[in-house]
């Protein structure tokens, strides 16, 4: 008698629980799998119940498999999709020819237009541009160079190999032990010749520099470890900067005006500044109007769609700095304004007379001579009359906004310390998540603000001002030589004068100020160039200042080698050395060794601790540490430039953002009763600008995708070691060199960030 199959169910009564399995195409029925039901147990008793219950488990076993693979075959068509769509892109690239090398060229002979007619306008000398152009084209050369003597060198160590030679092979040894004697035929000949070369005259030099590169690389890496401990340190033991006065305590928003008496909340006289240069978002093309950009919010309580109005970049920034809860006898407003374009110094003069007719403190100023940049426009303004009756200075640039309560959380950290002459808050990203380019940014400036700057500002009363979302002491700025233009990041410089001068720095992690990062890879690429050149630059410069100044000695080895020399030289350049020059290099010199340590193991533990106060971003630590070597070739460019005064450092280019509005920003549209001021716009009566600037509109070029052939170059040299390196016999380096090498050609193709049709 066959055994019983009651065992497999429970003795007390079964309970039936239909398990549905719904098909991602909802095309596709919904499959219903259930539990045997009481009739069907009962029925397993029967050799005929149970032929029965196997048919129909084996019906709804296909069924499941059936599902599975539907799942599969869609997870390939999405993937067939993506290739072709980069396919796509990729021919699209070629077929265009659109090179960075192209639109440089283009804009240096813009600048070089502007520079002359401003030269002319001030009377003054007209500097040439032109340097920059051949930097950039000597470097580019030095790449492809390289380049053409790898593959060479690839196919001569193809036909080697398949011939007898390779690294462990007798002939080698024979060769190195006692020369190339006896050897017979010309390519034998000219093997064993290159084979003593490399090992007499090659190897040497080339373990040498791997060597200190590698020892640059611990030590920066030791740095970061200590970086770490810091911030854990500040975690654990809770620690933040503590005001003495918090004038949020005990006083409504209404009660604001009443703050000059005796006694009262710590309410003093705020300058607060705008800086601006072209503020106006890519939106201008589809809108009805070009201050005005419609979009539709889906409201989650009424089930509807509801339309709202984002503002633009200025207008964002304006509407938040104007509604600062702060009195208004004790707060100004200045909006900078170095715009070149009519239409946008209308809209932006409009949007100012707006304000100030709805009783906000606020004045426009225009620059007609734009001399230093963003540091000519601060100096420029400090420069007014009225500045002697503030006390504070808070600096938001034009993608910034504020809550409402920032000068409540930061201005009370200097009350009652005189010593403090800077107070810089964090920033937060609304459009973090766009794209893998704004990913990837975040897990940056999340380690910078998180790390960086919170324990430089605790441990040290010193950091590098960011140059926005920050209060200054207006005396700490005269004290320092106020604004200066001489480098590219004035924010840095005048930040090392203060400290030299004995200004102490408070950074709060807890006060956020929302910015944008820039979505698109050309937008950051100039950004990191401006932000890596301009410190060499001010090395350069204020080392003797540093060596005289009366701070203690151990302040100057850390502005020195840390804060400069470690962190602004060393790791761009062992970055761009170690991993896109060495590396390559010891896979055709294969004598000279590079450890699978310093390759992956290290650089995969820095990830990590980069990545910690970011935690939702782990899943990008892969990408994150190839597009950090990536970037390398540009931070290295730019530190040259910057170190040896080249024309490309002196360039200052405004970084271009969309104008985007928190989540949050966009729902109070639909959810507040009584909207704000800020949420509410006119359409100004431009009809005279907007005709002044149609010729000029089309004379703009279109934004598009184009090919950095300095990227493109150094993925096909990254790409010809990887297929050297197997030939050796290396796998973690050949992984290592193959994905970086892709990463190099979807940086190089601008598959990366924004994305133009």
């Amino acid at each position: 008698m066959a055994p019983s199959l009651s065992w497999l169910w429970s003795e007390e009564k079964p309970r039936v629980t239909p398990v549905v399995v719904k098909m991602p195409n909802p095309n596709y029925s919904v499959v219903e799998v259930s539990s045997p039901d009481e009739d069907e147990l009962a029925g397993l008793s029967s050799p005929a119940g149970r032929k029965g219950a196997r048919g129909k488990n084996a019906k709804q076993l296909t069924w499941v498999l059936l599902l599975r693979a539907h799942r599969a075959a869609g997870c390939l068509a999405s993937l067939a999709a993506a290739a072709s769509s980069v396919a796509s892109a990729v021919r699209r690239r070629v077929v265009s020819g659109r090179t960075d090398a192209a639109d440089e060229e283009a804009e240096e002979e813009e600048e070089e237009k502007r520079a002359l007619a401003a030269a002319k306008a001030a009377g003054g000398a007209v500097v040439e541009t032109g340097s920059s152009r051949g930097t950039r084209a000597r470097f580019y050369c030095f790449i492809k160079a390289f380049l053409f003597l790898s593959v060479a060198m690839l196919g001569f160590e193809v036909m080697a190999y398949f011939k007898g030679w390779h690294l462990g092979s007798p002939e080698v040894q024979r060769i190195l032990a006692y020369g190339p004697i006896g050897v017979r035929g010309v390519f034998d000949w000219l093997y064993s010749s290159w084979v003593m070369v490399r090992v007499q005259y090659l190897v040497p030099p080339l373990q040498f520099l791997a060597n200190v590169c590698v020892l640059l690389f611990l030590i920066q890496s030791a740095d970061r470890l200590v970086l770490c401990l810091g911030c854990f340190w500040i975690r654990l033991k809770k620690i933040k900067p503590v005001a003495k006065g918090d004038s949020s305590a005990g006083r409504e928003e209404g009660d604001l005006e009443s703050a000059d008496g005796a006694g009262k909340d710590y309410f003093p006289k705020v300058l607060v500044q705008i800086p601006m240069c072209n503020e106006k978002e890519q939106y201008d093309q589809v809108s009805p109007h070009p201050s005005l950009f419609l979009v539709q919010i889906f409201n989650c309580r009424c089930r509807r769609p509801v339309a709202a109005v984002c503002p633009q970049v200025y207008q964002q920034s304006i509407a938040a700095v104007c509604n600062l809860e702060w009195p208004k006898s004790n707060i100004l407003i200045q909006v900078l304004d170095d715009s070149d374009d009519a239409l946008t110094r209308a809209l932006i003069q409009d949007e100012v007379t707006r304000w100030r007719q709805e009783g906000a403190n606020i004045v426009y100023r225009h620059r007609e001579l734009r001399h230093g940049y963003k540091a000519g426009n601060l100096k420029s303004a400090m420069s007014c009359s009225y500045v002697k009756d503030y006390e504070f200075v808070a600096i938001f640039d034009a993608d910034f906004q504020p809550a409402s309560d920032f000068l409540k959380k930061t201005v009370p950290h200097f009350k009652d310390n005189e010593e403090v002459g800077l107070v810089q808050a964090r920033w937060s990203f609304v459009n973090r998540d766009e794209n893998l380019l704004t990913r990837l940014q975040n897990i940056n400036l999340c380690f910078h603000f998180e790390v960086e700057q919170q324990v430089n500002g605790i441990f040290l009363n010193f950091f590098g001002f960011n140059g926005t979302a920050g209060v200054w002491r207006i005396k700490a700025l005269e004290d320092s030589g106020g604004w200066m233009e001489r480098t590219t990041v004035e924010d840095m410089d005048i930040a090392v004068r203060a400290h030299l001068n004995g200004w102490k720095f408070v950074f709060l992690n807890d006060v956020e100020c929302q910015c944008e990062l820039p979505e698109s890879y050309e937008a950051y690429r100039k950004q990191q160039h401006r932000w890596h050149s301009g410190p060499m630059q001010l090395f350069r410069l204020c080392l003797p200042a540093i060596v005289r100044s009366k701070i203690s000695f151990g302040k100057k080895c850390n502005l020195i080698f840390l804060f400069f020399l470690l962190r602004k030289l060393i790791l761009p350049f062992y970055s761009f050395t170690l991993f896109c020059v060495i590396l390559p290099m010891t896979m055709f010199v294969p004598e000279a060794e590079l450890p699978s340590w310093v390759v992956c193991y290290i650089p995969a533990t820095m990830s990590i601790l980069n990545i910690l106060p970011s935690p939702r971003a782990f899943p990008f630590i892969v990408p994150y540490l190839l597009f950090e070597n990536t970037m390398s070739v540009t931070k290295f460019n730019a530190m040259i430039s910057g170190l040896f005064q080249l024309g490309s450092a002196y360039e200052w280019v405004v970084t271009k953002k969309s104008g985007r509005s928190s989540e949050g920003d966009l729902l109070s549209l639909v959810e507040e009763k009584e909207p704000k001021r800020q949420r509410s716009f006119s359409v100004p009566n431009l009809d005279t600008a907007v005709k002044e600037n149609t010729q000029q509109s089309k004379e703009t070029k279109k934004k598009h995708n184009k090919i950095y052939r300095k990227e493109l170059a150094l993925a096909f040299l990254l790409l010809t070691a990887a297929a050297r390196s197997l030939m050796s016999a290396q796998g973690i380096h050949f992984y290592f060199l193959l994905f970086q090498g892709i990463s190099f050609l979807l940086v190089g193709l601008d598959l990366i960030g924004e994305q133009i049709e």
